[in-house]
């Protein structure tokens, strides 16, 4: 099976500024060295804390934000630096769906127009060729047509969501990325969201780029995930691998606080002491940036024997298994022992 997308090293750096003339003092990496490949018709799930660097991914693929550095290949294309006139045909085949419906839809329309507008900007489709098309949109995700003249305030958070996911639909895209589309939700309802969500990738042959921070979910929609920690990804696996056979100590301690359902299995929660590590590379006197905290971003936190190299050299990403990486200094010795 191909590879729908492919991101190589992949930064996002912001500026910082400060003192007395607010000059420019030190860089942000909000993504610093992101690699991964995503199958077509497959789902992987981007997985980290808050401020991990999710959504910037996310973004920096649909160049909603300019990465700073690497490579995105789509379809086997290069898409890092395309034109803005060249940008139209990406948007129609890669959409994105967003954590709060009700921010990512225009209050000022009615449910028909937001629909209806890709359609327009894409395929200058209009009247009633629009409107059938719009409400064959809507029925696929279970809105009525009474619903069409309504107002995004009118619904619920369920409903709205499954109005940004007619939208995304709208222009028949190959790939969407979904940045925690269910986590604004009730829980009888993100279950209801999910399940129509696996069912359109099935019907429509979707690829997804599955966000959020919660396992569960995680474990329930995707084939393989990616977990990040301050910017970098610490391993990567299919999904039932990572969650009875996790490597990084990081990817331990966000497992063993899973809830268990049963009463009768006992499971030790790992506790993460420590402070995070600093995302900012300081300016040094000559105007460079020094390129990092010289060590891996999370040592300051595990709870394993480190080594002396924890501390001093960063941890490369490598397959310690077949299809599992991993960005520890632990792990090529525990395999070999």
């Amino acid at each position: 099976m191909s590879h729908l997308l492919e991101v190589d090293n992949l930064k996002k750096h912001f500026p910082v500024h400060g003192g007395l003339f607010n000059r420019k003092t030190a860089d942000f990496r909000a993504v610093d060295g992101v690699s991964f490949d995503l199958q077509e018709g497959k789902t992987l799930g981007l997985v980290g804390e808050s401020g991990s660097g999710k959504t910037t991914v996310g973004k920096c693929i649909l160049r909603l934000m300019e990465p700073s550095a690497g490579q995105i290949l789509y379809d086997g294309a290069d898409i890092t630096h395309l034109k803005q006139r060249d940008l139209r045909r990406l948007r129609s085949e890669i959409q994105m769906i967003y954590q709060a419906p009700a921010a990512s839809l225009n209050g000022r329309m009615t449910v028909g127009q937001i629909i209806g507008e890709p359609l327009w900007i894409h395929e200058s489709l209009k009247g009633d060729a629009a409107r059938d098309r719009v409400l064959e949109l809507m029925n696929v995700v279970g809105l009525k047509e009474e619903h069409y003249y309504r107002y995004p305030h009118e619904f619920s958070g369920g409903q709205q969501q499954r109005i940004g996911i007619a939208r995304a639909l709208a222009v028949q895209p190959r790939l969407i990325v979904l940045d925690e589309p269910t986590s604004a939700l009730d829980v009888s309802v993100q279950a209801q969201i999910l399940n129509l969500l696996q069912d359109l990738q099935d019907q429509f042959d979707l690829t997804y780029l599955f966000i959020s921070h919660d396992l569960g979910v995680v474990r329930y929609m995707c084939d393989e995930v990616a977990l990040l920690y301050l910017g970098k990804i610490v391993e990567v696996a299919a999904t039932e691998v990572i969650f009875e056979s996790p490597k990084h100590p990081y990817t331990q301690a966000l497992i063993s606080a899973i809830p268990e359902p049963d009463p009768d299995t006992q499971r030790e929660e790992i506790i993460l002491r420590g402070e995070l590590s600093s995302s900012q590379s300081p300016l040094t006197r000559r105007g460079g940036f020094r390129g990092g905290d010289g060590g891996c971003p999370f040592a300051p936190r595990c709870h394993a024997e480190k080594l002396a190299q924890c501390e001093t050299v960063p941890p490369p990403l490598l397959e310690v298994e077949r299809a599992h990486q991993v960005a520890c200094h632990l792990h090529p010795q525990l395999d070999k022992a």
